[in-house]
Order: C-alpha cells, then sequence, then structure tokens
C-alpha cells in the first residue's frame, strides 16, 4: 500500500519527526492538533470555542491535502485541560459535525505543550473510493 505523508508546513514536524497527517490506502489520520498558526502564534487565547473551530479548519485542510473531505471523518479524539468547558468544544463540534456526526471522544488531560493550548485534537478519516 502507498503512504502519503501530509505536511502543514510547520517547523515542528521536522523538529519532533512527524507529519501533520498520514494517508495509508484509504485512511488519513491526523495527528494531535492545536490552535497555532504558521507563525506560531495561538488562536482563541482564553476560548475552547474558537480553539476548537480553528483545529477543525486545520484538520480539514489536512484531510482535503489527503484526497478527503470531512464526510469522510469518523472518528473525533479531544483532549481538553478543563472540562468543565466541554460545552464549548461540544458547541463548535456540533457547528462543524452536524451531519457529519462521528465517533467522538473527550478526555480531561493535566496540560498541553504550551499553556494558552486549551484543547488538543485527532481526527481519523476513511476515504470512499
Amino acid at each position: 500500500m502507498n503512504r502519503q505523508n501530509i505536511s502543514s508546513g510547520s517547523p515542528w514536524e521536522n523538529i519532533v519527526g512527524y507529519s501533520r497527517a498520514v494517508r495509508i490506502g484509504n485512511i488519513i489520520e491526523v495527528s494531535g492538533t492545536v490552535s497555532s498558526n504558521e507563525l506560531g502564534e495561538t488562536i482563541g487565547i482564553g476560548s475552547v470555542y474558537i480553539q476548537t473551530k480553528y483545529i477543525l479548519q486545520k484538520i480539514e485542510k489536512s484531510i482535503l491535502d489527503g484526497g478527503g473531505c470531512p464526510n469522510d471523518i469518523y472518528k473525533i479524539r479531544a483532549f481538553i485541560t478543563d472540562i468543565s468547558r466541554w460545552e464549548e468544544f461540544g458547541n463548535a463540534h456540533a457547528e462543524f459535525f452536524n451531519t457529519i456526526k462521528p465517533c467522538c471522544t473527550l478526555v480531561e488531560v493535566k496540560g498541553l505543550i504550551h499553556k494558552d493550548f486549551l484543547i488538543e485534537i485527532e481526527a481519523s478519516a476513511m476515504i470512499n473510493t
């Protein structure tokens, strides 16, 4: 099976040795994604809702770059630093996935790689061939 590494162009991919996403066959796995832009700036400081929306847009781009579409996403795994803010995540998630409705897991974690990141999200997609 062919393997396609999908890059976002982030310098962290080479520093850490990972890909934003990997496609093998008709499966695309998207790495844990936080709300930082190309300059490393955090988008939506203090807002789980804005961070979630931004992250889902980054995930969508990775899926598109791998030849898929948002409808192909079947699983979301989210890691939040304060579970009491689950509704902010839920609102942004529902806006994006209102008709797709993938499987979803939300887990509280002690912390993420930077104090400004409130949520990190991974995704799995299967492209219909």
